[in-house]
């Protein structure tokens, strides 16, 4: 099934990254993401205490968000946090 991404709204774009951070995990990605300060192409859950699956949701909403991008390398995906994106999100933060 093919999917078409449609334009958002700011307010909707904003609302998805807020509920995407919100989440104590998904923060904790980013931050990890921030410290190794490169795309990552080992495993995460070394760092967290969640099962691969889980952490493989969380990602898939962080991604969604696009908080994150990943690419695939071989067999795994390299992850690296969208610093275009996250700066978009601060600044519409200020704003509030």
């Amino acid at each position: 099934m093919k999917t078409i991404d449609l334009p958002r709204t700011t307010d909707e774009q904003l609302l998805t990254m807020l509920r995407a951070v919100a989440n104590p995990i998904r923060y904790r990605i980013l931050q990890i993401l921030k410290e190794r300060g490169e795309c990552q192409c080992a495993p995460l859950g070394d760092a967290l205490p969640i099962a691969q699956s889980t952490l493989s949701q969380h990602l898939k909403v962080l991604r969604e968000a696009g908080l994150i991008q990943g690419t695939v390398t071989g067999p795994s995906i390299c992850y690296c946090r969208d610093e275009e994106k996250i700066a978009w999100l601060k600044q519409h933060v200020q704003e509030i």
